[in-house]
């Protein structure tokens, strides 16, 4: 199984038209944090999950989209 978590992120975030920088003053973070979620170097946590859907305006399903392709 794949998560397509940190394209997701990038994907709705360039949807909705912010930066990283923008994305994350909404989340009262720091753009490396941004940056480390869409390059997949960390993963939030449920709490913040859920933050960015309401941001995105999206499901944590659509959020969290995953495939089963074999991880190579």
């Amino acid at each position: 199984m794949k998560l397509k978590l940190a394209e997701n992120i990038r994907f709705y975030r360039k949807q909705a038209g912010m930066t990283q920088g923008e994305l994350a003053e909404k989340l009262n973070g720091k753009k490396s944090l941004i940056s480390n979620y869409e390059n997949g170097y960390s993963t939030p946590d449920i709490y913040m999950l859920c933050r960015l859907a309401k941001i995105f305006e999206v499901t944590l399903d659509e959020l969290v989209e995953f495939s089963d392709e074999a991880d190579v």
